[in-house]
């Protein structure tokens, strides 16, 4: 009878009860991309709707999260619902990576193809006089009293970061391999050291932001190679800042005693998430940093 039970539990599709958070979901949105735009607009009003946008939104995220979280604890997803999760997972990271090939591919037509074409002949003159394909560019246009800016070079911090990157991959690895072996203290340090190489990740990032900005002139104005460089770079710090989350989430949730060998998607997912952004920004020190 047991048996029959626990076959019948695996095969069933969990359908949940209507939901609040979706409306909720969309009004924090809303109010986040009205604020936004107010803000740039220098409306009074702009950073209150920001931020209330915000706030809306986090509470939306810890209610919604946390009623899946109690369900799956509670025993009422079987595989199919496993199934399901992982296949959106998935789609989901496939977004991510259709997100940051757009940007990739904005660079790759910048460098290889625009500039060298507008530096070709009497395309010249469209823009400035003296124009040439070298990369970095340097644009006509500086602050009053400012110097061309500099290139961030690779073999300091971005190296550094790139090595704390692999070095978390390693360490979420090793605490999955704890997770599978039922090793509930691997897999807590495993977690541990993984957010602690993320923030410093985000710490290094922040000061090579200062110091970009500051000392080598690199700013947003700085050419086509400044905003690539702020837009990519940017972008992906706010991935690992969002990874870091959600490994919190996941070492709060191991030492609330969930996760099993055999159930822990949760885990997998935050995972999956961290391994992509790894990749990322291995491509990224390569081509906007190094090359």
């Amino acid at each position: 009878m047991n048996q029959a039970s626990s076959i019948h539990s695996a095969e069933r599709y969990f359908v949940p009860a209507p939901s609040k958070y979706p409306i909720i979901g969309a009004l924090a949105l809303l109010l986040f991309g009205a604020g936004a735009a107010l803000w740039l607009n220098r409306a009074p009003s702009g950073p209150w709707l920001f931020f209330g946008g915000v706030a809306v939104l986090v509470y939306m995220l810890f209610g919604w999260f946390g009623q899946v979280v109690r369900e799956s604890e509670s025993g009422l997803y079987g595989r199919r619902v496993g199934r399901s999760f992982r296949w959106s997972m998935g789609w989901f990271i496939f977004s991510e990576v259709m997100f940051f090939a757009a940007f990739f591919g904005a660079l790759f037509y910048a460098r290889v193809l625009a500039v060298p074409w507008l530096a070709a002949g009497a395309n010249e003159a469209l823009l400035w006089p003296g124009f040439t394909a070298a990369w970095p560019t340097v644009g006509p246009y500086l602050p009053s009293g400012a110097d061309p800016f500099t290139p961030m070079g690779a073999w300091g911090i971005p190296a550094l970061n790139t090595l704390i990157l692999l070095s978390s991959g390693a360490t979420l690895t090793w605490a999955h391999h704890g997770l599978l072996q039922a090793r509930r203290g691997q897999l807590k340090l495993g977690l541990a050291l993984t957010i602690a190489l993320g923030l410093l990740f985000i710490g290094l990032q922040a000061y090579e932001y200062g110091h970009a900005w500051t000392e080598l002139g690199l700013r947003l104005n700085s050419g086509i190679y400044g905003a690539t460089f702020y837009l990519l770079t940017g972008f992906h710090g706010l991935h690992v800042t969002i990874g870091v989350l959600m490994l919190i989430v996941m070492l709060v949730r191991a030492f609330a005693g969930h996760f099993s060998p055999e159930r822990h998607f949760g885990f997998e997912a935050a995972a999956w998430y961290w391994h992509f952004v790894d990749v990322v920004w291995l491509i990224l020190f390569v081509v906007v940093y190094w090359l």
